[in-house]
């Protein structure tokens, strides 16, 4: 968890930029945009980062905050990384996910989109017996993007958002829009079929950022932490081995960004094999969100023993 005093550093290096800049116009040497630049959209961390290029094609530049191969919740912001947020034209995020974002944007006002506040967010996960707090800091479970309905939900505003930023392109975003939203779609009815007939419906995840998904397709996620930093407590190992056994569980899932170790000592104690799934909280090594969803589908096909 990040503590509170890199948390008033980051305020204060928000703040400590916006002097700068302020400064920078004042002295007459601030680099100003002309009339030709493209909005400038950043965004916190890989399925923003995707949804946000589907939605502003070419007539945005966008980035983004979190390194290929870094864990969102593990991110410090730099003074760079903040200065970025200030200048963006639209900030893009998910309140939750990762503190420091959540502080640097607390000042953004109308150009800073909150992902979670599109859609219809469930409760946070709790382990009975666990005092210390979600990481996340939210009553909600952040991980919306793992729902391919609310993330379709999510590309309908965000267009909605860059029209607003950008009206001589407004039309252009709302239909990218369009057509992101229905691929989703498409990708929801897929894995609503591909889900249906199931052997077992129960999934063991290495943290629980699966809700969403299991929600969405009437599945059960037992994870054996709330977030990826924690350390399970022998209590809770203990606990997710007597669920497994009992659900008859075949598979422990693994996640990219995570160590395995934990997952793999548990597969081992309980007799099941391990799998990767991808949380999407990273770009993958390959393809997309769209592709690496669907990599998501087969693997739990096969560990569920879908039809």
């Amino acid at each position: 968890m990040m503590s509170g005093h890199f948390r008033v550093r980051a305020v204060g290096l928000l703040a400590g930029a916006g002097l700068l800049a302020t400064a920078a116009c004042g002295s007459g040497t601030a680099e100003t945009a002309s009339a030709g630049d493209k909005p400038r959209v950043v965004t916190a961390f890989y399925p923003l980062q995707w949804l946000a290029e589907r939605v502003g094609g070419a007539d945005i530049d966008v980035s983004v905050l979190t390194a290929p191969g870094v864990e969102p919740h593990d991110l410090e912001l730099g003074a760079q990384q903040i200065a970025d947020l200030q200048d963006a034209t639209l900030s893009v995020y998910i309140k939750g996910v990762q503190p420091a974002v959540d502080d640097a944007l607390g000042q953004q006002g109308d150009r800073a989109f909150d992902a979670a506040t599109a859609v219809k967010t469930l409760p946070a996960a709790e382990h009975a017996g666990e005092e210390e707090a979600h990481e996340h800091e939210v009553s909600y479970d952040p991980h919306l993007w793992l729902d391919p309905s609310r993330l379709a939900t999510v590309a309908g505003k965000l267009g909605e958002r860059m029209a607003q930023a950008d009206p001589a392109h407004g039309q252009a975003y709302q239909d990218r829009a369009a057509k992101t939203a229905a691929d989703l779609a498409a990708l929801d009815q897929e894995m609503t079929k591909g889900l249906t007939n199931c052997t077992s419906k129960t999934m063991v995840t290495s943290h629980e950022a699966f809700g969403y998904l299991a929600d969405r397709y009437k599945l059960k996620q037992i994870g054996i932490t709330l977030d990826p930093e924690s350390e399970p407590s022998p209590a809770r190992i203990a606990e997710v081995a007597k669920l497994a056994n009992a659900e008859k569980v075949t598979t422990i899932f693994t996640e990219a960004l995570v160590s395995p170790k934990v997952a793999e000592v548990l597969a081992q104690e309980v007799h099941a094999k391990t799998a990767v799934l991808d949380p999407l909280e990273g770009k993958p090594a390959s393809g997309d969100y769209i592709t690496q969803m669907r990599q998501n589908l087969k693997t739990l096909q096969t560990a569920l023993g879908c039809a």
